[in-house]
């Protein structure tokens, strides 16, 4: 049965874990594989890990790095990053990760989904779409970490991918990342109004009530984050942690409502 899951999001850099303020000044925060051994013993529902060098250098995937990653976690993986064949997907999930996320190879090709989902399963395929709002309040994708904006129409687009065959979309919100305010819910709305895919949105969260109001509005959703499961307090200190477990069964409860 499906759930709503929250899900801390790490990005890699330069082979380091860091968080980034709407894409940019990237912040070393520590070591990946030790971010992963700290969320196993947290028990969380899922990881994302998304390398933010891999399809800006056109570089293959770290498969040494993501063996690693794979080998340290108990919980499901999801990673991504410069990955853009069926061979790469391929070779990543028998490394032993669960979902491979794809970005900037679906914009130049939507039809290498059939080619992937037809190798590793529709259910291990995962698109990320990166949005930004422009001056006349219309959302655009962004693709190499917010630096190419692309000529698609997003809703459009987002049931190009549903009708092509996903297992996941994850809405990734340009404006709001790191700056943990709170998630863009007309974004949001407007995506699940417009597609019955499972649907994943980061980009905002700053506190444990934003993951409990999106997931009250939504029910059955994938809650992400950054910042808020690497930071602590008002000055940012850098402290791995997750949503408390009294928490966790307030968002179990809304989910089998």
């Amino acid at each position: 049965m499906l759930r709503s899951r929250v899900i801390p999001c790490l990005l890699v850099h330069k082979r380091g874990l860091v968080k980034t303020v709407k894409f940019k000044s990237p912040k070393y925060v520590g070591d990946p594989i030790n971010a992963v051994k700290i969320f196993n013993e947290k028990e969380v529902d899922e990881l994302i890990v998304l390398d933010i060098d891999a399809t800006v250098n056109q570089g293959e995937p770290n498969y040494k790095m993501i063996e690693h990653l794979a080998n340290e976690s108990r919980m499901p993986l999801c990673y991504g990053g410069g990955i853009k064949t069926p061979e790469q997907a391929q070779k990543i999930i028998k490394l032993g990760v669960e979902k491979v996320a794809i970005s900037s190879a679906v914009i130049d090709n939507p039809k290498v989904l059939i080619d992937i989902a037809n190798i590793i399963g529709r259910q291990s395929v995962v698109v990320v779409l990166d949005v930004k709002k422009n001056i006349f309040g219309s959302y655009e994708i962004y693709t190499h970490n917010g630096k190419q904006k692309v000529k698609r129409k997003l809703y459009d687009f987002i049931r190009e991918l549903e009708s092509i065959g996903i297992g996941e979309l994850v809405i990734n919100s340009i404006d709001n990342d790191g700056v943990m305010k709170g998630y863009d819910l007309t974004l949001i709305d407007k995506v699940r109004d417009s597609i019955d895919i499972p649907l994943t949105v980061l980009g905002g969260a700053g506190t444990y009530e934003d993951i409990l109001e999106l997931i009250q509005r939504h029910k059955i959703i994938g809650a992400a984050a950054g910042s808020l499961f690497v930071f602590k307090g008002v000055y940012k200190a850098v402290l791995i942690n997750y949503i408390p477990e009294k928490i966790i069964s307030v968002i179990r409860k809304i989910s089998k409502a």
